[in-house]
């Protein structure tokens, strides 16, 4: 379906979706120990990306029958320097278009640090929403097989949260984006429909428990000339924000060997939030669950 940036109708619902946590929460959606512990909290997903691989999403608002272009975002991992050690750099960026850009401009950057085998040291949000700055610094340490997370949020002018949020040993916890990374990390030969992979997600003071639930192969379709063949998953979200913590989102990633996410779909309170693939360049593997039809 066309978007559609003029209808007077949807812009009250729209504003109000753009203020929602939960909105930021999947654009993702759209638009994540000591050494004889560290094995349970590093994600295996090496085998699935190459340092330089960048990959660009669109993002919509969709109340009922309409749909209208939201944001950009864009999912990037480099090779980087963390504290005077190699590491990973993960990022997304994120801006507004469209009707939301006139009514409430956002701009959202979350850097993730990982060491080479894939363990969360560090994750920085950077908030810029109608001119209001805000900063989620999560800070990760290893200790006795339980993961902890430094939880300091502040703004220019004054700390907001200074906490530490502890999981329970042997509970998965990475902030919101190396959970994507989680998902990629998955092997699928061994699954069958309905399995389900828990973990937590830091935000603030809460550490949110969510669950991947996986659905099966899925065809997403782009228009009527191309589609992807994709692993289908719930999302679980146990969150006030969200309209019901079963299935409170959707996720499919692309059947191919480097498991990029094509489609996003989370509910909202008003309408839904829906995050497509674009473009990539860097793939460690060809976009082999790309699949262009030819015109009759």
């Amino acid at each position: 379906m066309k978007a559609n940036n003029h209808h007077p109708e949807i812009t009250a619902a729209t504003i109000w979706a753009c203020r929602s946590n939960a909105i930021r929460l999947w654009l993702v959606l759209l638009f994540l120990l000591p050494v004889i512990y560290a094995q349970a909290q590093e994600i295996p997903v090496r085998r699935q990306f190459t340092p330089g691989e960048s990959v660009q999403y669109e993002l919509y608002f969709k109340w009922g029958l309409l749909m209208s272009r939201a944001g950009h975002a864009s999912l990037s991992i480099r090779e980087a320097e963390y504290e005077g050690s190699p590491a990973f750099h993960y990022r997304l960026l994120f801006r507004t278009s469209g009707i939301i850009e006139k009514v409430y401009k956002m701009r959202d950057t979350i850097d993730c640090h990982f060491t080479p085998d894939m363990l969360l040291l560090q994750s920085e949000k950077r908030v810029n929403e109608n001119n209001y700055y805000q900063t989620d610094d999560l800070r990760f340490s290893y200790n006795g097989g339980k993961t902890n997370a430094r939880s300091l949020r502040y703004t220019p002018t004054r700390t907001k949260i200074d906490t530490t949020l502890v999981a329970e040993e042997g509970t998965r916890m990475f902030d919101m984006l190396g959970a994507t990374l989680y998902l990629r990390s998955l092997n699928w030969e061994k699954m069958k429909a309905g399995d389900s992979f828990p973990f937590e997600v830091a935000i603030g003071r809460d550490r949110v428990k969510t669950s991947f639930r996986y659905a099966g192969q899925q065809i997403v379709k782009r228009g009527e000339t191309l589609k992807y063949r994709t692993r289908h998953f719930y999302i679980d979200i146990y969150d006030d924000a969200f309209t019901q913590s079963k299935a409170a989102a959707e996720i499919w990633i692309g059947d191919d060997e480097n498991h990029i996410p094509i489609k996003i779909r989370a509910k909202l309170k008003i309408g839904a939030a829906e995050v497509y693939y674009k473009d990539s360049e860097g793939l460690r593997y060809p976009l082999t669950s790309r699949v262009e039809i030819k015109k009759r």
